[in-house]
């Protein structure tokens, strides 16, 4: 099961504080904008999303389509399928991508001790 570029996004307090803390990590903003309260931050191949506001805990990120610098995939398993073969192995969704669209859809788990996995398709 190809799930895309991996990421873990943080619910954060202050953006302007966490960015500053993670760029001591070696991290550099990528995309986004802290003003509207969201950043992404990579060091290589390694990304970060800070989000102040928009969401109550830490969630696992997984973007079909994109690799680990946003650039879009020739070949991937969109995110409608991922859902079908999670949903038939027994997982339980938090939310669901509309089986009848195309393009960018998302959907969402949880693992055995309520950590929030998305799963984001942005193409």
């Amino acid at each position: 099961m190809e799930r895309g570029a991996f990421s873990v996004s943080l619910a954060v307090k202050d953006i302007r504080a966490s960015k500053l803390f993670y760029e001591k990590l070696g991290f550099a903003p990528f995309v986004g904008d802290a003003t509207q309260n969201w950043l992404i931050m990579k060091n290589g191949d390694h990304v970060i999303g800070l989000f102040q506001g928009m969401f109550e805990k830490n969630i696992l990120t997984f973007n079909p389509g994109w690799d680990s610098d946003a650039q879009q995939l020739s070949k991937f398993t969109d995110v409608r399928e991922l859902q079908r073969q999670l949903k038939a192995s027994g997982v339980t969704m938090i939310s669901e991508a509309d089986e009848s669209s195309t393009g960018p859809a998302s959907f969402m788990i949880a693992d055995p001790d309520g950590n929030t996995i998305l799963f984001d398709q942005h193409v």
